[in-house]
């Protein structure tokens, strides 16, 4: 995603797969696999014919980690029981399933407000070399 990202920025044509595999070094079929999940989401399009691939589906600044999160990993709950109360019968009394609860409500909004323009500035303040 931060690849295409920086696409979306540059203004370049849309990005094949094998050049995200090759620039980011991830496995193409890895790549086939996780795109799937992202057009489901609509967090990217494919773009058919000569120039095509794949571009974001909206600008970075407009794109949640938290969404990228949902889409390929699902819920960021820290446990099953805080996603699922039902999965064990022990989460009404138990203590620590206040605190990771607690704990996966401050990941949701952390990712929550971090946007793949944020990861950009990031990624690019690393670049700097002193």
């Amino acid at each position: 995603m931060l690849n295409l990202a920086n696409h979306y920025i540059s203004g370049h044509d849309a990005v094949i797969l094998m050049s995200i595999s090759n620039t980011e070094d991830i496995s193409i079929r890895y790549l086939e696999q996780i795109i799937i999940q992202l057009k489901i989401n609509k967090l990217v399009k494919s773009v058919r014919g000569a120039g095509g691939g794949y571009i974001l589906s909206r600008p970075p600044s407009r794109i949640k980690i938290q969404e990228i999160l949902d889409a390929l990993e699902g819920t960021c709950d820290l446990v099953e029981c805080v996603e699922n109360k039902d999965f064990c019968q022990r989460s009404k009394i138990c203590a620590a399933h206040e605190i990771w609860q607690n704990a996966s409500d401050i990941l949701k909004k952390y990712f929550g407000k971090m946007t793949l323009h944020d990861l950009q500035q990031i990624e690019k303040q690393k670049a700097v070399k002193p």
